[in-house]
């Protein structure tokens, strides 16, 4: 990840993913700027999915058994997609 991705916030890259999503969807933009918000976006969701694999590392969870409480690593649950 380059500094400049490192300096965008979680929330300013959602922020911007949206609007861009807003703009593809309205097709009133030419193609030209279409390709170009569309490797923005790209860009902003891999920024998105590399902070949020971040915060989940750092994510330990509380786990009360037999012999107390313990602290385990967070382990997201996979969703299945059943077809």
């Amino acid at each position: 990840m380059s500094t400049s991705e490192a300096e965008v916030s979680f929330e300013v890259a959602i922020e911007q993913l949206e609007r861009i999503v807003s703009q593809l969807e309205s097709g009133d933009v030419p193609l030209e700027k279409a390709i170009e918000l569309y490797q923005e976006g790209v860009r902003l969701s891999h920024i998105c999915g590399v902070k949020l694999e971040q915060v989940e590392k750092k994510i330990e969870m509380l786990v009360e058994g037999e012999a107390g409480v313990t602290r385990k690593p967070f382990q997201p649950v996979l969703e299945d997609k059943g077809n």
